[in-house]
Formats: C-alpha cells, sequence, structure tokens
C-alpha cells in the first residue's frame, strides 16, 4: 500500500526525508520524545521462529490445501484453482459444445490514499449499467482494500465509498515517533487500519465472498512474505467458503498484510504450522513485488498452447485500475543525502508502478486478452496537503466517479508513442 501524493511518491520518501513534510510528520514525528517512552522502545520486537527455507511450501495457516499459492512456482495449483472455477461456473471449455461467455479479469493497483480514484471509477461504472461481474479480482495494497468490494459488486458501492471518502488519518495509523518507530519494526501503528477494515469486513461480507466462490469467481490478494523473499497470493474465497473458525481473521491479516509499506507500517505476522510445528512468517506490501497482477505467466503459456493447438479458450476483458498516474513527476532536487535518496526511492516506485502496467499490457497482448486501463490523467492535479487528507479523497473520489460515469475513460494500450507487442515478456 504504498502511499503516493498525487504524482506517486511513495511513503518511503517520507522515511528518506522527502519534500513531503506532513507524511514525515505522521512517520517521523515525535522527536520531542520523554526518557520513559525512549527506555520503553528499547525492547526489539520478538517473533516464534521462521519457517525454514526447505519447508516454506509446506506452511500452512488454516490447513486448506488452497489458501494460498506462491504466484511463481505454484504453476500446477493456480491453474486447478483457476479450473475448478470454471467448473462451477457451469462446464469447462467445450462441455456443452457451444461458445463460453467472456470472462472479465479486474486488477486493482496499491496507491493509499489514491485508491480514491479506483472506488469513485467503480461507483460511476456501476450507475452506467455497464459494469460487468467479475471473474477473477486481484488486489495489492490499496487495491487490496478495494478489491472485496469490487468482487461483490455494485450492492457494495456505499461501503466502497465511505471507506475512501469518509477515512481519515486517524482511521488508519498512530505515529510512533522518530526513535520508538527506529527500535520497533515501524514508524506507526496501524490498529486503528485493523479496527477499519474489521468494521467493513463482517461476517455478512464474508458470507458474500464465499457465495461469489462458489459461483465459480476467484479473489486473490497479494502480499510478500519476507522470510523467503517471495510474493504470495491469498485465495480469498475458498478461506471464506472454508468455514474455518478463524477464517474472518486471517483474511483481515491478509489484507492488513497487503497494506503494510516496510519500514512504515508494521509487517503482519502470520501463524503457520509445518509438521505440526508452530512458525511465524513476516508478511508485508505485496507491492514490494508488484503493483498490480492478473496471473502467473505460466497460465498464460498454458492458455496460448491451447490457442496453437486449435482448441477454444475463452474470450477474457481485463481490466487494469492503476490507482497513480502515468505522468512523471518532475522536480528540483535538493543537493543533500536525504534528497537524493528520497528522490531515487520515489523514482523506483513509479518506474515499478509504470513497468507493471507495461508488463500486464505485453502479457495481455501475449494471450489474447482484451486490455483496458484507467489510471489518475495529468488533468487532476491536486495534491494532499497531509495523508489521507479528506478534502483530496473527497475530490479525487469525484474525479473517478465522472470518469467511470463517462464509461470508465478505458485507453487499449499503455500512453506510450511506442510499444511493440511482439516483444518478450
Amino acid at each position: 500500500m504504498t502511499i503516493e501524493t498525487g504524482k506517486g511518491k511513495g511513503t518511503e520518501m517520507a522515511l528518506t526525508g522527502g519534500r513531503d513534510s506532513s507524511r514525515r510528520g505522521l512517520l517521523l514525528g515525535g522527536a520531542s520524545l520523554s526518557a520513559t517512552a525512549f527506555l520503553g522502545a528499547c525492547a526489539t520486537p520478538i517473533r516464534q521462529p521462521a519457517v525454514p527455507r526447505d519447508l516454506t511450501k509446506r506452511a500452512t495457516v488454516l490447513g486448506l490445501p488452497n489458501e494460498r499459492f506462491f504466484y511463481l512456482t505454484d504453476v500446477v495449483e493456480i491453474n486447478a484453482e483457476f479450473e475448478a472455477a470454471a467448473a462451477r461456473q457451469g462446464g469447462r471449455l467445450g462441455a456443452r459444445g457451444g461458445p463460453q461467455p467472456v470472462s472479465n479479469f479486474l486488477a486493482i493497483s496499491g496507491g493509499g490514499e489514491n485508491g480514491a480514484f479506483g472506488a469513485g471509477l467503480l461507483n460511476g461504472w456501476s450507475e452506467t449499467g455497464r459494469r460487468p461481474v467479475f471473474d477473477l479480482v486481484t488486489g495489492v495494497s490499496t487495491g487490496a482494500l478495494t478489491a472485496p468490494f469490487a468482487y461483490l459488486g455494485p450492492e457494495y458501492d456505499p461501503q466502497l465509498r465511505s471507506v475512501y471518502t469518509d477515512i481519515t488519518l486517524s482511521d488508519v495509523a498512530i505515529s510512533r515517533g522518530l526513535i520508538s518507530g527506529a527500535l520497533a519494526d515501524a514508524f506507526a501503528d496501524t490498529t486503528p487500519l485493523l479496527a477499519t477494515i474489521t468494521k467493513y469486513l463482517d461476517e455478512k461480507m464474508l458470507a458474500g465472498i464465499a457465495a461469489a466462490y462458489d459461483a465459480g469467481r476467484v479473489l486473490l490478494i497479494g502480499t510478500t512474505n519476507l522470510d523467503a523473499q517471495k510474493p504470495v497470493v491469498w485465495n480469498i474465497g475458498a478461506i471464506a467458503k472454508s468455514g474455518h473458525p478463524r477464517a474472518a481473521e486471517l483474511i483481515r491479516k491478509v489484507l492488513l498484510a497487503s497494506a503494510a509499506i516496510p519500514g512504515a507500517f508494521p509487517p503482519v505476522m502470520i501463524d503457520v504450522t509445518v509438521d505440526g510445528e508452530p512458525h511465524q512468517e513476516m508478511h508485508v506490501d505485496g507491492g514490494a513485488f508488484a503493483q498490480a497482477f492478473l496471473y502467473p505467466p505460466a497460465l498464460g503459456e498454458l492458455r496460448r498452447a491451447r490457442r496453437q493447438r486449435g482448441e477454444r479458450v475463452r474470450e477474457v476483458n481485463a481490466w487494469i485500475i492503476r490507482n497513480a498516474r502515468l505522468d512523471p513527476d518532475w522536480a528540483v532536487v535538493q543537493r543533500r543525502t536525504f534528497g537524493v535518496a528520497s528522490r531515487a526511492i520515489s523514482t523506483m516506485i513509479y518506474v515499478s508502478g509504470f513497468n507493471d502496467v507495461l508488463r500486464l499490457y505485453m502479457r495481455s497482448q501475449a494471450d489474447g486478452l482484451d486490455f483496458n486501463l484507467a489510471f489518475i490523467g495529468s488533468d487532476f492535479d491536486m495534491q494532499p496537503p497531509a495523508p489521507f487528507d479528506q478534502t483530496f479523497m473527497r475530490a479525487l473520489f469525484d474525479y473517478g466517479l465522472a470518469q467511470g460515469r463517462r464509461g470508465g475513460g478505458w485507453v487499449k494500450r499503455p500512453p506510450i508513442a511506442s510499444i511493440d507487442p511482439q516483444a518478450p515478456v
């Protein structure tokens, strides 16, 4: 959940002394601490043993065989999940002899308070009556917080609107201060964000997610396992459907983990077992690997192989919501250590997100998907005066709402002068 300004700068910038003083106030404030607070912060955060390298694959949280997947390696397992979902939808490829309905996949990117854009766009799109039912919804960071609402459809638009127009900084994080934060595991405490997630992800919403899973639809949320240094996608529908007494707790922790900006927000420790022995995994923002995703490249290879064999494959519309801009943010960089470092980090975050859009476009072209992209345009030039400022978020929500009412403002290719669809991906 990279917290970004209107031009896409991350919270990491605040951690390294960027020009956004309001963000530094959130994450690095409280430099004048009492001796008691300082001494209390000296205790190093503890954790249970990490999962050994060679046992990573065998770790489980609830004991469900399909509760999560390692995005880059669990190709067989993820493909089986998609196959099972298609079967639940009412027949596999060719089972009925006729053409299969068009599938709609939605990927929602990170972007912090910029998530108000995607929330507004989805609300406006619903008003047109042309918003499809999504067979697959994926989310990272703020996109992870939006994804369950998008997955459940227009019925949850009012709640999605509330999340991004009624929320304030106090609903997200509490500053720990400079020294306490440096000696703890993050500069802010996200207990308020967990409470906000819990408020919305109640038993009714859990039941709705389970019902959508029964109908053959898939909801995937991305986190990063720091111990294993691997991206993980959580099968939220399967977890909700399981009926496990800790299902709701796990889903809330996954959403919190996907929004856990390393250094700024605490990592989320997830209890797992390996052969009956307790361990803990450390999970943070899925954006550490990718700010948006649809499915592993290997699944696209399977789809292409079927097409080459002359087999029918379902038509797929890929919808990508980038909760950020695509144009760079020009600035005069101070010739100081913090200024240079913060600018370099914000540049890496910007380029990472930009490259994710290119990757999804190239993959869609190679796999025969109809690509559609929405993003914050340069015509929205308002800057947030403080993190999670309501005035800014409501203005950005209204901007997305207007775009959605006009049909979404979708473009068929990233706005770059020269793109070669045949380039390697």
